[in-house]
């Protein structure tokens, strides 16, 4: 039985106090650098699904408080490449924003199949490496972001 991908995902973008964005690059596309991904699977909150995408893609083991929920959706098609992952007929894909700030640069561990290369950028360089006009949006959003008050 195929096993389609839910057309619900989330986009975590892990970053430092001065802004270091960290940024993975695409196996299946060389080239293609983004922030951690992933759909939601069965009955996980985003949340839930945020923190797993986070260690699945990076080794990184967050608490769920350690992450911001964005409160941002974001809506786009899916590449016609990648469609045969989801139900026939899906088009489009929701994207739920959160972030995950660290103390500092560190190491991480990519997952092999998924993606071939990590690097930490200053947050402007990182937008303009971004494939995704969605993650590109979410990291320049980073200064006002991480200017509030979170509750």
């Amino acid at each position: 039985m195929t096993r389609f991908k839910r057309p619900v995902s989330v986009l975590v973008v892990i970053h430092t106090p001065d802004l270091q964005v960290l940024l993975l690059e695409r196996a299946t596309h060389v080239g293609y650098w983004q922030s951690v991904t992933g759909s939601q699977e069965g009955a996980e909150t985003l949340l839930a699904t945020a923190v797993r995408e986070v260690a699945e893609e990076t080794g990184i083991r967050a608490a769920p408080g350690d992450l911001r929920d964005w409160q941002l959706t974001n809506r786009y098609e899916i590449f016609a490449e990648w469609r045969h992952r989801y139900p026939p007929g899906v088009l489009y894909n929701t994207e739920h924003v959160f972030s995950l700030q660290l103390p500092a640069v560190r190491p991480v561990t990519i997952a092999c199949g998924e993606h071939v290369n990590a690097c930490w950028l200053p947050w402007d360089e990182a937008a303009a490496k971004c494939f995704s006009w969605s993650n590109r949006d979410a990291i320049l959003m980073l200064p006002e972001r991480t200017g509030e008050q979170w509750q």
